[in-house]
């Protein structure tokens, strides 16, 4: 069968996961990630369901029921147990994107009580949320010298020598003096409208009981800087962490060829590829993705994270690792053996 490029099967696996208010929804059936009632909404721009016959239709729904079942509670359980006994004290959450269910954890109850400063965790969502408002233009290119120093801290960027970065390349090998930029264009106040809307600050109700973000307004332009990397004025939970990912996952998905969309994406992509992130992808599954280190509240001991999508093409998870003590190359790399022994059908 030849499909219209706007209606292909991937386009439509991909469609699966996204609900938008604003656009013509069609209601395709009761399926979901494990086979549980649940109304799912195709978007089109074209009436699909006028265009495709019904043998084409019934065909699309099979194949986003195979779709949708790629996230299995238990086989991802499985991983994530595996990965706990490498690191028994890691939080780890793994969230289907679709729905926002919890798919597996280790160490659920630290996971929702633990707030720690995120790290350049942050970068892509502070990213996205800009170049979609048209505050930042991701072409634009910010020199860097490896040695960024903000009120007092030393930010030195560990990524090699290298011709001034755009937001893909920034995003890749997470650099410090990239965001700092990126943070000096934005006004005292503004911080928790960027921040708000991605589900960061608030509680999620993934757990019985979470303690809430922790989050003071920046008010002078190195409070800006050190928010944007994650160094001070913000502590989050790995839930909240991980339902701010979703919420990218279900932006990129909604707008996949937006200016903030292909920035983000390639270099979360990127960066889980060959940049900062590239622990990840040892374990063979394509994953899109970010690392964060950062220092305690309390002490100068670094705790690290990884958070990402996977498959990185049309994202079906979201994993997200909380190492208490370690970088965010550690963390990333056991995200890399959590997909490692990842279901089946997550291997695309």
């Amino acid at each position: 069968m030849a499909w219209p490029d706007a209606l292909g099967p991937s386009r439509l696996m991909q469609s699966c996961k996204t609900v938008s208010a604003s656009k013509t929804q069609y209601d395709s059936g009761t399926i979901n990630a494990n086979c549980q009632p649940l109304r799912v909404c195709i978007l089109h721009n074209s009436h699909m369901h006028r265009i495709l016959p019904p043998a084409a239709l019934a065909a699309t729904l099979a194949i986003l029921s195979l779709s949708c079942n790629a996230s299995d509670a238990s086989g991802w359980q499985r991983a994530v147990q595996a990965a706990g006994r490498v690191a028994p004290e890691a939080r780890i959450v793994v969230l289907d994107v679709s729905t926002g269910r919890l798919l597996a954890a280790n160490g659920l109850g630290e996971a929702a009580h633990t707030l720690a400063a995120p790290g350049s965790t942050l970068k892509p969502l502070v990213l996205y949320g800009l170049i979609a408002a048209g505050r930042w233009d991701p072409g634009q290119r910010i020199a860097c010298n490896r040695r960024l120093v903000v009120a007092g801290h030393s930010l030195a960027c560990p990524h090699p020598p290298a011709p001034p970065f755009d937001a893909r390349e920034a995003l890749t090998w997470s650099c410090n003096s990239y965001f700092a930029a990126v943070a000096r264009t934005l006004a005292p106040g503004e911080w928790a409208g960027i921040l708000r809307p991605t589900g960061l600050l608030d509680v999620t109700g993934l757990a019985a009981s979470e303690a809430a973000a922790e989050f003071r307004e920046p008010r002078k332009a190195d409070e800006e800087q050190l928010a944007l990397l994650g160094v001070e004025g913000i502590r989050i939970s790995p839930l909240e962490l991980a339902e701010a990912y979703r919420w990218l996952a279900l932006r990129m998905a909604a707008h996949p060829d937006s200016p903030a969309t292909q920035a983000v994406r390639a270099g979360l992509m990127d960066s889980a590829s060959f940049g900062m992130a590239a622990e990840a992808s040892l374990g063979g599954v394509s994953v899109a993705g970010k690392t964060g280190t950062a220092e305690g509240a309390m002490s100068a001991r670094t705790h690290g994270w990884f958070a990402g999508l996977a498959p990185a093409g049309h994202p079906q998870v979201v994993v997200v690792v909380f190492e208490p003590a370690g970088r965010g190359a550690d963390a990333a790399h056991l995200a890399g053996e959590i997909l490692a022994h990842a279901p089946s059908k997550e291997r695309r």
